[in-house]
């Protein structure tokens, strides 16, 4: 049945569709900059905001942009850049789009000026004019920054458009190492979208191909597609790692299953336990797909989070099989497996629904964080079914194979041993096998002992790891292991920049790595909108309003025309009629000063008076190379002054959007999922035999979450979607691999702690090491994707295996021999009244094989 389920349902791929939008992924769901940004579409239409600046002032919207730079740290403003640039400039405007019956051109989708020509950026100008004074042989034309003035008297910013900028006094420009344009295009329907993505994509290949004829040059093109496309891409490139990670963890799992007796031997089920996580994964993608979800990259996590739970599953059913007696009837050791194992993977089956069931709720403020809940919590519902009835009748198969004595590869009888003699070495070699007559009645052996991994851990590793002389060392090092936990924890930083979830080798991180090194000195352009009728006449609110946006670099129509009246020698202090009749008839009519009519809203009275309802400047602040907390900082700064102060205005940049409370956007999910277990550990204490498990359980979760924290900072991994999904997945993995052993511990009764520590280790260690051998075999191959997804996402799940590793098999065996629970305590006294008496009866079939039943008295 589980089968048959997932092949209909995997069917379902048919359908299969990808996220195409980035921003609907990651940037948090309930974001005021979303507000703010309607507001200011509805005052400013964006088509009528690109004419002056470099900047996406209310959304990306379409566009080319290219990075032209020097391998030499050469002028790009001497005279041979200077006409390559133009020339490349001239290459894109004639790029065509061929649709059936017509061939748009740049002039065709561009966005218009007011002359309706198109709009290209004022560094172009700058160009042309610094060309023609050359051919003129004039001296005296200058290029300052961060402002320069055309020749037609607009000061036009440059802070975006030169970059590596080199100056003399006064603020004039000696050389530039780079230069940077955009090329704004419409978007205002199906058809000129569609245009508009495949002139990007033409846009790319003529760069390129511009580079590859001048190639003492560097360009590094982006359009508004690369961000979505580079997100995808992770993908593609990890097919052949996830088929090598495939290929290496079913190799070992059958030789984690494996051993020499041929009978006892269970490489099947080291199959059948992946394939079994396989078959639910595979049921879960086909349940989203039906139900419009979309695929994106944050997918890939999903395989790796189902290993790690459903492999131990297998793995610890396998060693309860173990535990249980040869001579008894398959049903009798299918039920002990079932009796032992179930309860806890139940359990930390729960504890994972709750987890990711949390994280897959309305609450969680990131789309892609709550869509990897949501099908990581299907995943992992339909792993429990099918391991309750697929791996589980598995076992019972396999069972009945081991009971026939029949080879556990081949499913032959083994012969008898004095049969096997008359074989030849290889044959024998194959067919190895450990008959219950080859053992006296006085032995007490098991004959699971002969497994490798069973056989270090009761010989030698409980031993060691018990060790009065080992265990300062291991405490030595778990204080090791706080501090440098401790210090990185420390340094936490969020990670909000999109290039963190892109493939390496794409434009996006091209093109990000050189605008950080060439365009840092200043923020992207932020749009300051005043949304009220406020005394503008008044001299008072004028200087109100500048006094808000002092210490940036301020390009505003205020003091524009502050220094426009000055020239005329007039008054500021104009009454509200005057002060509209200058605006409108001297002021915005002026040739130096008619652009700045599209930053003003006006609204007709009915004693046709002009009232100005809203307006609007933009603000360019000073950055260092920590441009993005920079940012940010400036944000939370402008908002908590935007609401103490006495004009109502709103502060805004696309850029926005992504950051805009990510913190808090992204660290919800694990905050919830912290309380939902901690809760979930609390109430399940009043239902355990002991409230104690519960109690070393959440300091082991805390210690493993804390040093991962801390351990994945020091890797360079910064706090964003990822890693927060991967801390949560750290939660359920400790609690996984953490709860039998310490159930056993405290549980356990007469004796010594270090006893039962040893028991612990010998009875759920080699589940636990099995697991782990596959889980990072998985892993390795990971790391060699060239995507930065895909190397945080190694970095968390790598850190997250390991020091829960270490804590099963260092920091717990040492630490409980010498914390609570005291064994000496729980000593009961045997009571001579209260003996069992047992008879056992066995039925022994004719040819002497094995036990088939048996019948117990007490």
């Amino acid at each position: 049945a589980p089968v048959l389920i997932s092949i209909l349902l995997g069917a379902s791929f048919s359908r299969y569709q990808v996220e195409e939008s980035v921003e609907h992924l990651l940037a948090p769901t309930h974001s005021l900059a979303k507000i703010e940004r309607n507001l200011v579409d509805s005052l400013f239409p964006v088509n009528r905001s690109k004419h002056r600046l470099y900047s996406d002032l209310q959304t990306p919207g379409r566009y080319g942009r290219v990075i032209i730079t020097s391998f030499r740290k050469a002028n790009m403003l001497d005279q041979h850049h200077t006409d390559l640039i133009l020339k490349l400039h001239s290459a894109v405007t004639r790029i065509q789009v061929q649709r059936p019956g017509f061939n748009y051109t740049f002039a065709h989708i561009c966005i218009l000026n007011n002359d309706k020509t198109c709009i290209v950026d004022d560094i172009v100008h700058v160009l042309e004019e610094l060309k023609a004074a050359r051919s003129s042989n004039r001296t005296n034309f200058a290029i300052t920054y961060p402002i320069t003035h055309l020749k037609d008297g607009r000061e036009v910013y440059n802070g975006h458009q030169l970059g590596g900028v080199t100056v003399h006094s006064k603020d004039r420009v000696k050389s530039a190492e780079a230069i940077q344009l955009t090329y704004y295009l419409q978007a205002i329907n199906s058809l000129n979208d569609m245009v508009a993505e495949k002139w990007e994509s033409i846009f790319c290949d003529t760069v390129e191909l511009f580079q590859k004829s001048n190639r003492k040059i560097k360009m590094y093109p982006f359009t508004s597609s690369s961000l979505k496309e580079d997100f995808q891409k992770t993908s593609r490139v990890s097919e052949r790692y996830l088929i090598t990670s495939l290929v290496l963890v079913v190799t070992l799992a059958i030789l984690c299953c494996s051993m020499q007796d041929c009978v006892r031997s269970k490489p099947w089920l080291g199959l059948l336990g992946l394939l079994t996580v396989t078959l639910a994964t595979l049921t879960a993608a086909g349940i989203i797909n039906l139900t419009g979800g979309k695929y994106n990259s944050t997918f890939l996590g999903i395989p790796f989070i189902m290993l790690g739970h459903g492999l131990y599953g297998t793995f610890e059913m396998l060693s309860s099989w173990r535990k249980t007696r040869e001579d008894q009837h398959v049903k009798e050791r299918t039920a002990a497996v079932f009796a032992d194992s179930m309860l806890s993977f139940s359990l930390t089956t729960a504890m994972y629904l709750v987890t990711f069931g949390i994280g897959a709720s309305p609450f969680t403020n990131i789309e892609a964080a709550r869509i990897f809940c949501c099908n990581s919590c299907i995943a992992i519902f339909f792993n429990y079914l099918y391991v309750l009835s697929f791996y589980g009748s598995s076992l019972v198969f396999t069972g009945y194979i081991e009971n026939n004595y029949q080879h556990s590869i081949f499913c032959r009888k083994v012969p008898k041993p004095e049969v096997l003699q008359e074989k030849p070495a290889w044959y024998r070699f194959l067919l190895t096998a450990k008959f219950s007559e080859d053992t006296d009645d006085s032995e007490e052996t098991n004959t699971y002992e002969s497994h490798l991994l069973v056989w270090f851990l009761k010989r030698y590793y409980c031993d060691w790891i018990t060790n009065t002389y080992v265990k300062p060392f291991v405490v030595l090092f778990y204080l090791v292991y706080i501090s440098f936990a401790l210090m990185g924890y420390l340094q936490v930083s969020e990670g909000s920049d999109l290039s963190n979830i892109v493939a390496t080798a794409t434009r996006t991180i091209e093109y990000t790595t050189a605008q950080q090194k060439y365009f840092s000195n200043y923020s992207p352009v932020i749009g300051f909108y005043i949304y009220e009728s406020i005394e503008y006449w008044n001299t008072s609110v004028q200087e109100d309003v500048l006094e808000y946006t002092k210490g940036f670099v301020r390009i505003s129509w205020f003091e524009s025309y502050l220094n426009y009246l000055r020239k005329l020698n007039i008054s500021t202090g104009l009454p509200k009629k005057n002060f509209t009749d200058m605006l409108r008839n001297n002021f915005l009519k002026t040739p130096q000063f008619a652009h700045f009519s599209e930053d003003i809203i006006f609204s007709k009275k009915y004693n046709n008076e002009v009232d100005v309802v809203a307006s609007r400047m933009f603000l360019v602040a000073k950055t260092m190379e920590t441009k993005r907390e920079e940012l940010y900082d400036l944000l939370e700064t402008l908002r908590k002054l935007s609401l103490t102060s006495k004009v109502k205005f709103i502060v805004f940049n696309p850029s926005f959007v992504y950051m805009d409370r990510y913190a808090s956007s992204v660290g919800a999910p694990l905050q919830n999922s912290c309380i939902s277990a901690l809760f979930l550990l609390f109430f399940s204490a009043f239902l355990v035999a002991d409230s104690l498990i519960n109690v070393w359980l959440t300091l082991t979760v805390a210690s493993v979450e804390f040093g991962v924290i801390g351990f994945m900072t020091l890797w360079k991994v910064e706090l964003d979607c990822i890693s927060v999904l991967c801390l949560i997945y750290g939660i359920n993995y400790t609690i996984d691999n953490c709860a039998p052993l310490l159930s056993t511990f405290v549980l356990g009764k007469e004796f010594t702690r270090t006893k039962w520590v040893k028991n612990a280790l010998e009875v759920h260690g080699v589940a636990i090491l099995q697991s782990y051998l596959c889980y990072i075999v998985g892993l390795i191959p990971l790391a060699a994707v060239p995507s930065n997804l895909t190397r945080t996402l190694f970095r968390c799940l790598f850190l997250i295996a390991l020091v829960t590793f270490f804590h099963c098999f260092a920091i717990l065996p040492v630490i409980l021999t010498f914390l609570p629970p005291s064994k000496k305590k729980r000593k009961e006294k045997k009571n001579p009244e209260n003996r069992e008496e047992i008879e056992c009866v066995e039925m022994v079939d004719m040819d002497s094989t094995r036990v088939v039943d048996q019948i117990t008295t007490v």
